[in-house]
């Protein structure tokens, strides 16, 4: 009868997902010689499938099943029964005269019993012998934004989170426990309800439920040669058990520039190009313009969002829409997003539970060009850099030029071209969960990403002076992404007394494909009809295609004894298409253990004062396949276009374009993490610490190739990453009672070391027409500052000197005399969130700092370099005019850069302490609720970047002109920056 039963369910999970087939394993049975049966509820009298029953003092047990009923057959009257679920309080019930038991779970708020996601599963928080961080929907509710990246910065020790640019069509980037390759990726994985993804715009923060990042490799490498840099595990909202539950979320908000930089005005401008000798009518150029005023906007946000949940005893569900909309401070910058988003989870019987996580999502924007030169169509740099003198349109409605050159004012780049881009995106999947037993569950996933993004340019003909040279431009670009994944996991759980174990094992198939179509063309008769139908010169067009699949086996055995000694071990096999036939499969294995001294009678004498102590272990090996140039590098590719002539006939060719490695394989991280967890004073004080070092080895670089193989460069698998480092993340609750203060502060500190490039120097970050800035070699940290050492102003000629590398002066340094003048890396960064509620009123203050950072402040360059026509900062009011002269800054130089070079003047301390948020929230009282039919009511008010300390001279410290680069950081060259924003929201739910 078990074996038709067990058939029956296989075939309905193959039914269901057509994925495969397994055998089940039948109930162990002890005959005893008094049978006792119950149900055990959650606090909505819900069942709880799994639950722990547990006969005190013996090894004898089970565990509920779908409906939460168990039956236990016992020999002693009087035996004592100890219920237990994660989540919950657990309870001892006395069965003396009782034959049947009903036993209701209370929620535990301890937060030792906090559920906590990690890979392919749950943990209590307890039993967790990794490093994880967890921020939840506390961190979610208590203030929006567009992107979950800005949430969780500064929340997390050994997370960083950088925002390169304040563009609301910009993105971020997480690095964990700092950077781990040099030609690859150095982003953490992104699973969002079991999908793996990379793109994190378009997924909206209010459907988030709660966030667990794997920092250790002993909890990552479950996901084997995607872990390598950190996992972020997103779990999307579910329903809770209940009447169905409507929430209304809206806000609105603006935003301005928090700071804005001092130039020469139109006199002052007039005398540096007099100065400069160049002469022109100058009753032609009467205007004073304030370019950043004219550039500067005061930005806008809104947002709206309404969701239904619910849950019962069969069907779980959570559906919601909404739309968000940011223009930016600076002009014509802008994004909106529509979102809708179905959760749903449903018992078809006792056994079997399928499930679906859907997301569909619109996003679109409009991007300023930012990181480069007015002359190169940089709105930043325009701003700063275009003369006063003249105003913004000619009297024929054409964009202004500056006087003495044909650069366009950055109204220009903003107003002269339409630029969208468009997205539309679907990410889910559908599940089935099938229990052969208690103990025994079977998931199979089938999981998609598909994700196609337009981008649409036209230049107008007639406004802008390259659109009149060209007769006008438009592009189409179109990508398309499609990414599927199928997983399968068993997985088996047993409490036999103080033996508490549980084992996964699973496979996994993925594919991504990619395609791309873009077209330009030219020679435009009007500006009506902008798509590239109208243009009558195709310039240039064309198509590509790739794509990339990986399998992998994986497996993991977590025990506990007694809650008191702690061990997980996990493996992965995987292999990538990316690599040659000889090494397409990693072996990625871990191991982690905890020792929680709590639990020791020889802590009994504390024991009042130290809640739990629980110490850390783990090793493990994951690995990294993106390899950033292609997904087929290890093939000696082929490229087109290298055309022949024979006979006066020009014939297509092709030629090699890199050279065939069939030896190509994973990068490869080992980590060893060590760490202790503490909780004092009833929960009240909990500190979790951590020491970690990283060593990546078989880098995927570019290395330069002797000339008789015919090529310069190649892939290989050479060099070695170092990354070591301190957390320290501490949560108090500082008072109770009326007024309750609860203060969650977390520092930490990196130190990233390039231990091996077979002795070659990767050089990167061009700027300014100077050179490079950021030098990468043996024995230094990544992206170090690299140029000359700034001697001051020579007062007899007004001209910059430098100190060579014999520690003299001159005024022709040789490229020898370079040395490292920055480092990028902060020494260390930390955040501080103080929460205070006081009857109906909660105030939360969030301050985020960085410390110890370099910043090259590559703008300064442009804007006091005095080289051309360009404005310059007031700064260069105090140059060197005269014979005598005593000023740091040197004279005014026509067409030479030997007075800006990269060097030490233009390195700047980067720290800063900044007011990330701060929101004061007003909570509806019941008897207000009840008047109104409502159950919550939430008012708040957010002000974000209210203030930020820095000794910092640019418009903001944090910045990158090279966005999520691992080899050029920390260079600020027109960067937008971010902006200060006020945020009134309204939250209700009935």
């Amino acid at each position: 009868m078990k074996s038709k039963i067990l058939q029956s369910k296989i075939i309905a999970v193959y039914m269901t997902l057509l994925l495969f087939s397994l055998a089940g394993f039948p109930h162990d049975l002890h005959a005893q010689s008094r049978r006792i049966s119950g149900t055990v509820l959650d606090e909505a009298s819900l069942p709880l499938p799994g639950a722990s029953i547990l006969v005190k003092g013996t090894g004898t047990g089970t565990v509920t099943d779908l409906d939460g009923k168990f039956s236990l057959d016992l020999s002693d009257d009087n035996a004592i029964l100890v219920i237990s679920f994660i989540g919950y309080t657990s309870q001892e019930v006395n069965i003396a005269g009782q034959n049947q038991i009903h036993i209701s779970m209370s929620p535990d708020v301890s937060s030792l019993e906090e559920v906590v996601v990690v890979g392919y599963g749950e943990q209590a928080r307890k039993d967790i012998t990794g490093s994880v961080g967890v921020v939840g929907s506390e961190v979610f509710d208590a203030r929006p934004n567009s992107q979950f990246g800005n949430l969780i910065q500064g929340k997390m020790a050994g997370v960083q989170v950088i925002t390169p640019s304040g563009k609301p069509s910009s993105g971020f980037s997480i690095r964990i426990r700092g950077t781990n390759s040099i030609s690859g990726s150095s982003d953490p994985l992104y699973v969002v309800d079991g999908v793996p993804t990379t793109d994190t715009r378009t997924i909206n923060p209010a459907d988030i439920e709660n966030i667990s990042v794997l920092k250790d490799a002993s909890s990552a490498a479950i996901y084997g040669a995607q872990g390598a840099n950190g996992v972020v595990l997103i779990t999307t909202r579910k329903g809770k058990a209940g009447a169905p539950k409507f929430e209304f979320n809206s806000y609105a908000g603006f935003s301005q520039p928090w700071r804005t930089l001092e130039v020469l005005n139109a006199e002052q401008y007039r005398d540096l190009m007099t100065e400069f000798g160049q002469n022109t009518d100058w009753s032609r150029y009467t205007s004073n313009t304030d370019w950043q005023k004219e550039v500067f906007q005061n930005g806008s946000s809104q947002n709206y969002q309404l969701s239904v949940s619910g849950k019962n005893d069969q069907t779980t569900y959570y559906i919601s829409g909404g739309w968000t909309q940011q223009k930016g401070a600076v002009r014509s910058s802008e994004m909106d997003r529509y979102n809708f988003k179905v959760n749903l989870e449903q018992y078809m019987n006792s056994w079997l539970k399928i499930g679906t996580n859907f997301n569909y999502m619109q996003y679109h924007d409009v991007d300023v060009a930012d990181n480069q030169a007015v002359n190169q169509g940089g709105v930043i740099l325009g701003m700063l850099s275009t003369p006063p003198n003249i105003g913004i349109y000619n009297p024929d409605g054409t964009f202004t030029s500056n006087p003495f050159q044909d650069w366009e004012n950055p109204i220009s780049s903003t107003d002269g071209s339409q630029r969208g881009y468009k997205n539309q995106r679907v990410l889910g999947n559908i599940y089935a969960e099938i229990d052969f037993t208690p103990e025994l569950r079977l998931r199979s996933n089938v999981g998609i990403d598909q994700n196609t993004g337009v981008y649409d340019y036209f230049l107008d003909p007639f406004r802008t002076s390259y659109g009149r040279a060209t007769e006008g431009i438009a592009r189409n670009n179109t990508d398309h992404m499609s990414y599927h994944i199928i997983d399968n996991t068993l997985s088996y759980r047993k409490i036999s007394g103080n033996h508490n174990f549980s084992a996964l094992l699973g496979s996994v198939l993925q594919k991504y494909q990619w395609e791309n179509n873009h077209i330009e063309r030219r020679g435009f008769a009007n500006d009506v009809v902008t798509t590239t139908n109208a243009g009558s010169i195709i310039q240039s067009a064309g198509n590509t295609k790739s794509e990339k699949a990986n399998a992998s086996f994986l497996g993991r055995v977590t025990y506990d004894f007694n809650e008191k000694y702690l061990l997980t071990a996990n493996f992965r096999a995987d292999g990538s298409s990316s690599f040659g036939p000889g090494n397409r499969w990693g072996y990625f294995p871990s191991f982690s253990v905890g020792w929680r001294l709590s639990q020791e009678q020889f802590m009994e004498t504390i024991s009042p004062v130290v809640e739990d102590l629980k110490v850390r272990f783990g090793w493990g090996i994951v690995g990294n396949d993106q390899i950033s140039s292609s997904n087929y590098a290890y093939v000696g590719r082929v490229s087109y276009g290298a055309n022949y002539p024979f006979g006066g006939v020009i014939f297509p060719g092709s030629y090699q374009s890199s050279i065939e490695n069939r030896d190509l394989k994973w990068e490869s991280t080992e980590q060893l993490s060590l760490g202790i967890d503490a909780t004092f004073l009833d929960s009240r004080l909990t500190i979790m610490a951590d020491a970690y070092i990283k060593n990546t080895s078989d880098l995927l670089l570019n290395v330069q190739l002797p000339r008789s193989t015919g090529f310069n460069q190649g892939i290989q698998n050479i060099g070695e990453l170092q990354n070591k480092g301190l957390e320290l993340q501490i949560s108090s609750v500082n008072s109770q009672g009326a007024l309750r203060w609860e203060t969650d502060f977390n520092i930490s500190m990196n130190r990233n070391n390039v231990v091996n490039i077979i002795g070659e120097e990767i050089i990167a970050g061009g700027i300014a027409g100077r050179g490079d800035v950021s030098y990468s070699v043996e024995g230094q940290p990544l992206g170090m500052f690299y140029g000359y050492v700034y001697g001051g102003v020579d007062p007899a000629t007004g001209n910059a000197f430098y100190i060579d590398k014999n520690g003299e002066s001159t005024f022709t340094p040789a490229s020898d005399d370079r040395r490292f003048i920055g480092n990028p890396h902060p020494d260390f960064i930390y955040g501080m969130t103080n929460t205070l509620s006081f009857k109906n009123f909660d105030l939360s203050i969030f301050l985020r700092g960085v410390q110890g950072n370099d910043v090259f402040n590559a703008t300064r360059m442009e804007t006091e370099g005095m080289t051309d026509a360009k404005n310059q900062s007031l700064a260069v009011k105090d140059r060197w005019r005269a014979p005598g002269d005593i000023t740091a800054i040197p004279r005014a130089s026509w067409g030479n850069t030997n007075n800006s070079r990269i060097s030490t003047r233009f390195v700047e301390d980067g720290s800063f302490l900044r007011v990330q948020a701060l929101t004061l929230a007003y909570n509806a009282p019941g008897n207000i609720l009840d008047k109104m039919k409502l159950t919550g009511l939430r008012a708040y008010v957010t002000g974000e970047n209210l203030l930020t300390i820095t000794g910092y001279k640019g418009f903001d410290p944090e910045v990158n002109a090279f966005g999520a680069s691992n080899t050029v950081m920390g260079v600020d060259f027109g960067t937008y920056p971010q902006s200060r924003n006020i945020i009134v929201g309204l939250n209700l739910s009935f």
